[in-house]
């Protein structure tokens, strides 16, 4: 049932949002003329490597500078940063959940280097799709506004990433369809101003 509710769910989405996604696409193309999507290895169910799919809003390959996000990364781009401010980046991973590498709720698709650091963690998550949102998701979702410049990566390995597992594991311990549909509702009232 949750399969088909998560496929049911991002192709109505898709369909639904095609016309934003279309200007988004635009907007992101027109403004330096580079890629659309930026698509990152991410560790997926069963830790199988997939490729998520964002909107791109950095420059092109920025990434090679770090793989975190500071409060005033020069590498935003101008309609990256907007993006990124009302979360229309992760859009695009709604095509992730249709093919299955992803689900509407669950734990967030990581990097492999971090997730190497918290297998233990990771294990008892990643025996179901990584999703879009969760209560980690909501309770940072403001994330980048919370690093120090200068020990960003330290900082997120000993003080982020650990509470936002331990706030998707409380979650999957007692999670339901129903707990699902509520974070669901949650996620979509925080895209609102």
């Amino acid at each position: 049932m949750n399969r088909t509710f998560n496929f049911v769910c991002a192709a109505l989405g898709l369909l639904l949002l095609l016309p934003l996604l279309t200007v988004i696409a635009l907007l992101v193309k027109y403004h330096d003329g580079g890629p659309v999507f930026y698509a990152q290895p991410r560790v997926g169910k069963g830790f199988r490597l997939f490729r998520v799919l964002k909107f791109r809003s950095m420059v092109v390959n920025a990434d090679q500078a770090g793989l975190l996000t500071a409060p005033a990364d020069h590498r935003l781009t101008g309609v990256g940063r907007l993006l990124r401010k009302h979360k229309l980046d992760e859009l695009p991973q709604l095509w992730n959940v249709l093919t299955g590498e992803m689900q509407l709720v669950g734990v967030r698709p990581e990097v492999e280097p971090y997730v190497a650091m918290f297998r233990e963690q990771y294990a008892l998550l990643l025996n179901q799709p990584p999703g879009i949102t969760d209560p980690a998701t909501l309770a940072y979702r403001r994330e980048e506004t919370l690093f120090i410049a200068e020990h960003m990566e330290q900082q997120y390995v000993s003080e982020i990433l650990p509470e936002k597992l331990k706030l998707s594991l409380d979650y999957q311990r007692n999670r339901s369809f129903f707990s699902d549909l509520r974070v669901l509702l949650n996620t979509v009232l925080s895209l609102t101003p």
